[in-house]
């Protein structure tokens, strides 16, 4: 078995990917381990190849390095060794690795899945804070806990819509700041930012509750919808968040029947009725006659 240690990014698998396909090691003959795996008492050390490379190393399709790069995002114990399985069976002439029918290709279009999913939890459920114009660094700050990689890949989203404003977005794992010009990622995050991140100064937080609490509907509300399109999870690090419980609790308590209408019958002013009863019949004539 063929330990292979490399630095945990895309890049450094690839890399290593190339070397060992070059040198003919199947998948059941590496074992891989990037910075950040938690190594087992019986890991072994990285180990040199032996075998001498071929004399041309494999063609591969650029759309399989593609696909490859987005599902290495996906967190999971065995994400590096899928990868090389799909790369290893392409390298040898069988593209069914890439397709969704297939048995690895079913799994890897699965972790794509996901992390398109993730992006969009990230590009739908960032709360950016403005910070006081007086200090120093990024203008807008926010605080993300994706359950993938997605951060480097997903953040030029905010760099096309939010112009020359400066940004940083932290997580537990990795932060992005864009400077109004350029995208810096750092891995691990900066404690610096995750503080910057999760004790954001902002004085308009109150008038954002008081207004998503005035727009909620509980007539409308459905709870596994709301809980499939907003993940539980994410209801921590969203202003909204603590409110959320309250406004279904209320609810269900009674406000969802009576929905809007009673928050609208306390407003003031004069009530118009309408007899729909005695509602007169459409006529056919477009310009009936005046009463005289």
């Amino acid at each position: 078995m063929h330990s292979a240690h490399f630095d945990g990014s895309f890049a450094g698998w690839r890399e290593a990917a190339r070397t060992l396909l070059c040198h003919g090691l199947a998948p059941h003959q590496v074992n891989w381990r990037g910075d950040g795996d938690s190594g087992g008492l019986f890991d072994q050390a990285p180990s040199p190849v032996n075998t001498q490379p071929a004399a041309e190393p494999p063609r591969i399709p650029r759309q399989l390095l593609e696909l490859l790069q987005s599902a290495a995002c996906f967190r999971v114990e065995d994400r590096w060794s899928l990868l090389y399985r799909v790369l290893w069976r392409v390298a040898q002439g069988d593209r069914a690795a890439m397709l969704p029918g297939d048995i690895d290709g079913s799994q890897l279009h699965k972790r794509l899945k996901a992390v398109r999913r993730e992006a969009h939890h990230l590009h739908a459920f960032v709360r950016f804070h403005p910070r006081p114009e007086t200090v120093e660094g990024p203008q807008l700050v926010a605080w993300h806990e994706p359950a993938h990689d997605i951060l480097h890949s997903a953040s030029e989203h905010f760099a096309e819509r939010l112009g020359r404003s400066t940004w940083l977005i932290a997580t537990p794992d990795d932060g992005i700041y864009w400077d109004g010009r350029h995208l810096h990622y750092q891995r691990p995050c900066p404690d610096e930012w995750q503080r910057l991140a999760q004790t954001p100064e902002d004085d308009g937080q109150a008038l954002w509750l008081a207004y998503y609490g005035s727009t909620f509907n509980p007539a409308r509300l459905n709870r596994s919808a709301l809980e499939n399109s907003l993940p539980v999870r994410f209801w921590k690090n969203l202003p909204e968040g603590p409110l959320i419980p309250q406004l279904m609790s209320q609810a269900r308590a009674g406000a969802q029947r009576d929905g809007q209408a009673t928050a609208v019958a306390q407003q003031a002013g004069k009530s118009i009725r309408y007899n729909v009863a005695k509602k007169p019949p459409i006529s056919g004539n477009a310009d009936p006659a005046p009463h005289h």
